[in-house]
């Protein structure tokens, strides 16, 4: 299973910071994969993909938030690849449908909405149940694509990095960094950035997934680390620091940044650079996981 995709160039950003720094950085373009199924998504809709076909579903369900990445590129793959999809949103539905889900319902996708405390209950058998029960026999794939497939996908965004001895990249569910860690040799070591708010809970979940899959026998352990500090304030949570810097980033590399995810890491990792946390020689490799998408949404809300 295969999209025409754009093979992601790897860019090097050239700056000030970087020269006094002492360390080479480069951006690996995710975002310029696709046109709708890129970045981190489609790695983590894969595999998640090719088992609903081997089963013989006919029909996606997953999660996610009025604004989300994945609800966005699971429509559009499940488009693409002759799947009925239904997106579960949490909250109420709100009129008219923001530009996100207004892509969704275009590709074919139809909306539930759940209120926030049932959709806390997501992951429960209870309702799976119930939601196999009202729309007959869906394939489920948890909201981010966080599961063992998504992590096996995610094994492959790092094909061909060995010239780097860090991999940084915006953590939400965990499930990127997962994958991108298994992949690495022993020398090489991936850093995350939580951009949610107390972002060290993650740790536990990394553990968990790290875990399942190594018990599968399909990888080694692996070298990772997590750096709390540059969330802004929580998940889809921005301010004027953080704007004004990816604005300046994008005018001056020609690279554009998501609000909620890659924006916050980018930040982060030339912020760690003033302060001399990476050492003279280093060779880092950022991982822009796409979802500009994201951005309008962002400036619908807050005006931005």
């Amino acid at each position: 299973m295969s999209l025409i995709f754009f093979p992601p160039p790897i860019q090097q950003i050239n700056s000030e910071i970087t020269h006094q720094a002492g360390v080479d950085l480069y951006v690996l373009r995710l975002d310029l994969m696709h046109p709708w199924v890129n970045g981190n998504k489609w790695f983590k809709l894969k595999y998640n993909l090719l088992e609903a076909r081997e089963k013989n579903f006919t029909t996606l369900l997953t999660f996610g938030g009025a604004y989300s990445n994945h609800i966005y590129a699971t429509a559009a793959a499940g488009n693409l690849f002759g799947f009925r999809t239904i997106g579960v949103i949490r909250g109420e539905e709100r009129l008219p449908l923001n530009p996100t889900l207004s892509f969704a319902v275009q590709q074919g996708m139809q909306l539930v909405y759940l209120n926030r405390e049932m959709y806390r209950q997501r992951n429960t058998p209870a309702l799976q149940e119930y939601l196999q029960q009202r729309f007959g026999e869906v394939f489920i794939i948890p909201e981010g694509g966080s599961n063992f497939n998504g992590v096996r996908g995610c094994t492959e965004i790092i094909s061909d990095a060995i010239a780097f001895n860090h991999i940084c990249v915006a953590c939400g569910t965990a499930t990127t960094l997962a994958g991108i860690a298994l992949s690495l040799h022993e020398e090489q070591k991936a850093i995350a950035f939580p951009v949610l708010k107390n972002g060290a809970f993650l740790a536990q979940d990394i553990e968990s997934l790290l875990t399942n899959y190594l018990a599968s026998g399909l990888s080694a352990p692996s070298n990772w680390e997590l750096v709390c500090d540059y969330h802004f304030g929580g998940y889809a949570k921005v301010n004027n620091e953080l704007l004004l810097f990816s604005q300046q980033f994008t005018q001056e590399h020609g690279v554009p940044l998501d609000y909620v995810y890659t924006a916050k890491m980018f930040y982060g990792v030339m912020d760690l650079l003033k302060q001399g946390f990476f050492c003279k020689g280093d060779r880092l490799l950022l991982v822009h996981t796409g979802g500009l998408q994201g951005n309008v949404g962002m400036k619908e809300r807050s005006q931005v």
